[in-house]
């Protein structure tokens, strides 16, 4: 199961609840110098429009593949599931391949991190289920990174998938990298048509290079959508602290010092922690976009999905299916280099109805703009 060059093929799958994209009609405009139907303050530049659609996944690929012999083992970022962002979208590949290829439920097995455990522990976590016959296995987070440069040549003829990141050299370690800039593109163009204040915020987990991708997209957006709109953005810890990405209380007074700044629609893209986020946004009375998974539709966001407009999608379920997918095809050459908007490996979700069909059709507009390169989103603030 050799890795040796990448194609850009992709069999994008649409998993339930998680990349389920509606065009209701509620608020937002477009043109210059308009307003939307929430009343925002906003100047918009002239915008790209195209056919709202009902869904921006793509056919799911009906081959079968007998995946009974498999034994597969996912070992998670911190957080786990029950994140309603990253890690749950993991899950949620994880449990459509083993539904899908027929694996064996004692041929499964998944493994939680800590935060801020000692770099030993991720090794420990993935020669655990190498020794066990785990194969493939996926990593879920660049956190993995170090300790896969450890353990994959230690078991060459294990598989290994790594979210985030790639280990230079390592023919058993297919990356499984995404254009998350692109995602949050779209992110910043919801939130200038959603703002009543022409005022947008930005709350990352952690300040390191994969979250400020998010932050550069964000930026961005808004700001093409509308040149003089005003972004704030706060980091909750700094770069190797990764308790950032699981402390809602952190997240949450975040969210109100932003919100105190005059910001009233917010995006988080800080894992777990995103839920205090949308508990800010909620008694504020503002609005909030989620990242990573359609977080409308997060039964662990429940109490609080009436405030969260859209979602920007980074397919992580995606990617972790089509791997365990392609290594039990002995194709990982079939993955493609990066799960962008081109292969339907990141984009949006409009859950809630409060996006309408011209709304939508801008937003279809820019996204093909990025689809064909008339638009380059960059990947750092």
């Amino acid at each position: 199961m050799r890795r040796r060059t990448r194609g850009t093929a992709v069999a994008a799958i649409a998993l339930t609840g998680l990349m389920v994209v509606s065009a209701c009609a509620k608020d937002s405009g477009g043109g210059t110098g308009s307003t939307n139907a929430a009343g925002a303050a906003c100047e918009f530049s002239s915008a790209p429009s195209a056919p709202a659609t009902s869904s921006t996944s793509a056919a799911a690929n009906g081959e079968k593949v007998d995946g009974s012999a498999l034994k597969i083992g996912l070992a998670y970022d911190i957080g786990g599931r029950g994140d309603a962002s990253f890690n749950d979208l993991a899950a949620a590949g994880f449990d459509q391949a083993i539904k899908d290829m027929g694996v064996k439920k004692e041929n499964t097995r998944e493994l939680s991190a800590a935060p801020n455990e000692d770099e030993s522990a991720k090794q420990t976590r993935l020669r655990q289920l190498a020794s066990e016959g785990f194969n493939p296995i996926v990593g879920v987070g660049f956190a993995y990174t170090e300790a896969l440069k450890v353990v994959a040549p230690l078991f060459p003829n294990v598989e290994f998938g790594l979210v985030d990141s790639a280990v230079e050299g390592a023919a058993n370690v297919t990356p499984l990298v995404f254009a998350e800039q692109e995602g949050a593109f779209l992110a910043g163009v919801v939130a200038a048509y959603q703002s009543k204040k022409c005022h947008v915020g930005f709350v990352g987990g952690v300040d390191i290079p994969l979250i400020q991708k998010f932050e550069a997209g964000y930026f961005q957006g808004a700001k093409t959508a509308a040149p003089k709109i005003e972004v704030e953005k706060k980091y909750l810890t700094p770069a190797g602290d990764f308790t950032g990405f699981q402390d809602p209380a952190k997240g949450q007074e975040a969210a109100n010092g932003l919100l105190d700044k005059g910001a009233d629609v917010l995006y988080p893209a800080a894992g777990a922690s995103g839920i205090g986020v949308f508990s800010a946004v909620k008694q504020a009375g503002a609005l909030a976009i989620g990242c990573d998974a359609d977080q409308y539709n997060q039964p662990a966001l429940a109490n609080t999905r009436d405030v969260i407009v859209a979602s920007s999608l980074k397919r992580v379920d995606v990617a972790v299916y089509d791997f365990f997918k392609a290594a039990a095809r002995n194709d990982l050459a079939s993955l493609p280099k990066v799960f962008d908007l081109k292969v339907n490996g990141v984009g949006y979700a409009t859950s809630g109805g409060k996006i309408d069909a011209k709304l939508q059709g801008i937003l279809e507009g820019y996204r093909l703009q990025i689809i064909e390169g008339k638009i380059k989103v960059a990947d750092k603030p």
